[in-house]
């Protein structure tokens, strides 16, 4: 006679078989591993503000409280996603003095402006409405002298100081959008919200997708920028001249760049027609290539691995499991140590439901990282495909620990107590759920459960 199965049992089995469908939706992200709204539910606000650039009358949709805490509440959320900060304490800090060199060239130097390489492999760089900044290690492997990351972070400085993200749309938008870390599977790849990264879509499309006028208000304030911290003008052309190029040879690595950063030919020959005319005097400024190439070393020196990711993420997204699968494990013998291909392979095999050795390379990934989220709550989704409920607790209650907010592993939580048999527990995981997030298939069940527990009426 067969056991009476019972019902975490039942939804381990559903859980397994929703991280293998084969197509995700968004309810399903919500019901796996998503965060809700509830952490940043900033009222919506729309109202007239002064533009800090120009002066005029401009209709925003937050005020500029709203727009620091957008930053620290969700930001963190999404550069976890983008695998967190480079390990390189190094260079991190050299982007943040570049940075720094800019700000007080700034329409708004107050700003909390802070800056981060990301472990993501895609080529894009963006910002939060209060100014804080990822720029991924994918960009920064193409990037030639540090004229060209000023060109970079000025741009993103542009999108701050014109208020771009306030006036595009309310607070209240861009906080859901952000903290559900739905990485939105526009490509709609197989798994491409789970794989967070596998259709190359990162946190600009999250905030906004930003008009062409905004690109072009963005260009001009970051090329003012640039030139006033005594960089020359040209390193804009550059910039421009390298996404245009790889845009033509490799075009799915920049779907993001070019998707939330609208980039026709006309807006490279106005950074190269204002560097001939306006800013010309700056042409004989250095460049500083050899400084940029001493300090970002340790990125290149991943040059291989990176290259390898780029390639699995590309197969992932056309749906090509296996061959994503090989890419991968290419990345891992450049460096088997890399916490973002570790948690790519993790991630490719769990999809292919093959939980263990999933399980395996996300452990891997949290020894190797343990200060960055994503690693611990992959971990403890792999435990519990595996049933193994109180290892699944573990990793998502130090997931909770290293970065609070997410009412998704409040979720999971739920059902991993429960599958360990504390229905108290599970309880009041799923009540601080449902409390927070209305709608979704989790939420219904987290409803049903302390229903049929007599919890609610």
């Amino acid at each position: 006679m067969t056991a009476r199965r019972t019902d975490s049992e039942l939804m381990a089995d559903d859980f397994a078989r929703r991280l293998t469908r084969a197509r995700l939706s968004r309810r399903d992200l919500l019901w796996l591993v998503a965060a809700s709204s509830g952490s940043a539910a900033l009222a919506s606000l729309q109202g007239c503000a002064k533009s800090p650039v120009t002066g005029e009358t401009i209709l925003v949709g937050m005020s500029e409280d709203q727009e620091r805490r957008v930053d620290q509440e969700v930001a963190p959320h999404q550069f976890s996603q983008d695998f967190g900060a480079i390990q390189a304490e190094s260079v991190n800090a050299y982007v943040g003095q570049v940075g720094a060199r800019m700000t007080p060239n700034t329409h708004r130097p107050g700003m909390p402006y802070n800056y981060r390489v990301l472990n993501a492999n895609y080529v894009n760089a963006y910002t939060f409405p209060g100014g804080a900044m990822g720029v991924t290690r994918g960009i920064m492997l193409d990037l030639k002298d540090e004229a060209q990351l000023s060109a970079l972070l000025g741009h993103e400085m542009g999108h701050v100081n014109a208020r771009h993200a306030a006036q595009r749309q309310g607070a209240a938008m861009v906080a859901q959008a952000a903290v559900l870390g739905v990485n939105i599977a526009a490509h709609d790849s197989q798994w491409g919200q789970l794989m967070g990264l596998a259709s190359q879509v990162g946190a600009s499309a999250l905030l906004s997708s930003y008009s062409r006028d905004n690109e072009r208000e963005a260009d001009a304030l970051g090329q003012e920028y640039m030139v006033r911290a005594g960089y020359p003008a040209t390193g804009m052309t550059g910039l421009h001249e390298i996404l245009l190029s790889k845009h033509s040879s490799e075009p799915s690595l920049l779907q993001t760049m070019f998707s939330t950063h609208p980039m026709p030919a006309e807006r490279a020959e106005t950074a190269r027609r204002l560097a001939e005319t306006r800013y010309k005097n700056s042409a004989s400024r250095p460049a500083n290539r050899e400084r940029y190439m001493d300090n970002t070393a340790p990125v290149r020196a991943l040059a291989p691995t990176i290259l390898a990711c780029q390639e699995g993420e590309t197969a992932a997204a056309q749906k090509a499991l296996p061959q994503a699968e090989q890419h991968f494990r290419a990345a891992l013998k450049h460096r088997d140590d890399d916490y973002a291909a570790n948690v790519l392979m993790s991630k490719v095999l769990l999809a292919q439901n093959r939980h263990g050795d999933a399980q395996r390379y996300a452990d891997v990934a949290r020894k190797i990282y343990p200060q960055e989220a994503q690693a611990q709550k992959l971990s403890g989704v792999t435990h519990l495909a595996n049933k193994d409920y109180a290892g699944a607790f573990a990793r998502l209650d130090a997931f909770d620990k290293l970065l609070p907010g997410d009412p998704g592993v409040l979720f999971l939580k739920g059902v991993a107590l429960e599958g360990n048999g504390d229905r108290n527990g599970a309880a009041r995981h799923y009540y601080d759920y449902a409390s927070r997030v209305s709608t979704g298939d989790a939420s219904k069940y987290a409803v049903s459960r302390l229903r049929s527990w007599g919890k609610l009426r």
